[in-house]
């Protein structure tokens, strides 16, 4: 039995003891109330804003900082979280995550996603059990060949493993805004769930021909790096926020920027990262309240072109 089945199972007085400390209830969040994404190849719905683990997990074994994070996921769960992304590449990101979710009794709703990252066929299934081990899960809900790397022998793994129930959903991952010829082409020949690829509002590329084509292939969409690694948010902090962004429930930089993304009809689910819980929070924000028509999104653009 896995970690996670013991504490959801047993029930017991150890397993409440460990996440006491924490939050061992989370807020209900009412149906409804948060924008949720469906994924085109099953109909699930998820919440529209992730989380991403990239450097803000890679914290080591520091204690401290392991909590600190542990409360990063609490205010995520909290206010209607389900995604968390991660990979064997970045660190110890996933430890951390387990150590959290493990302190949090694996709360209801995370919808899990890690990555395959090893350009070694054969080492692809001792590194996905690695990392079912450091999240402490026996399944994932998502599993994505990273960066594209060997993605034609990893992805046959990876529908070995949906086949066998280990793995709901597969996919592949470009960053950065690269490598969009080929993750096109692999999109138009290979059967996916998902993939994952850079888009926010000053890098639109993705919108020209990858994100027609998710529609048009019923492929769900990650988008990484919505505030390019904070730099739109140090970019525009400093400027006011439009006038009108009361109308569209925007109270602050992070709010705009991901509701421009996940107002677009392709997107699936953004994932930014934090270490901040205030920030979590501003994040988290975006998951209510109005959303951009099209006409509102390319005012959204017309705006931060004019500062």
């Amino acid at each position: 039995m896995n970690r996670k089945e013991f504490l959801k199972i047993t029930g017991s007085a150890v397993a409440w003891s460990v996440a006491s400390s924490f939050v061992p209830h989370f807020s209900p969040v009412q149906p409804g109330s948060i924008h949720t994404k469906t994924i085109p190849s099953s109909g699930e719905q998820i919440p529209a804003i992730g989380m991403g683990t990239w450097i803000t997990f890679n914290v080591g074994n520091s204690t401290s900082l392991r909590d600190h994070r542990t409360k990063i996921l609490t205010t995520f769960f909290e206010m209607g979280g389900g995604m968390i992304d991660s990979s064997p590449m970045y660190g110890s990101s996933e430890a951390v995550v387990g150590y959290g979710l493990e302190k949090l009794g694996y709360p209801e709703g995370l919808f899990s996603g890690t990555k395959v990252w090893t350009g070694d066929t054969s080492e692809g299934p001792e590194q996905i059990q690695n990392s079912m081990d450091l999240w402490g899960l026996s399944a994932f809900d998502l599993l994505q060949v990273h960066n594209l790397v060997n993605w034609q022998d990893h992805l046959k793994t990876l529908r070995s493993y949906k086949d066998q129930g280990l793995i709901k959903y597969i996919g592949v991952t470009t960053s950065h805004g690269r490598r969009h010829g080929e993750l096109e082409r692999i999109m138009k020949s290979e059967p996916l769930d998902f993939v994952q690829l850079t888009y926010n509002i000053e890098d639109r590329a993705a919108e020209e021909r990858l994100l027609p084509l998710a529609q048009d292939k019923g492929i769900a969409v990650i988008a990484n790096r919505p505030f390019q690694r904070k730099e739109l948010i140090h970019k525009y902090e400093d400027h006011p926020l439009p006038e009108w962004a009361p109308e569209l429930d925007i109270n602050n930089w992070a709010q705009f920027f991901l509701k421009f993304i996940i107002s677009h009809p392709a997107l699936t689910v953004a994932i930014p990262a934090t270490t901040q819980i205030p920030h979590m929070k501003e994040n988290m924000g975006a998951l209510t309240g109005k959303l951009p028509d099209q006409n509102q999104r390319q005012e959204m653009v017309r705006y931060i072109e004019s500062l």
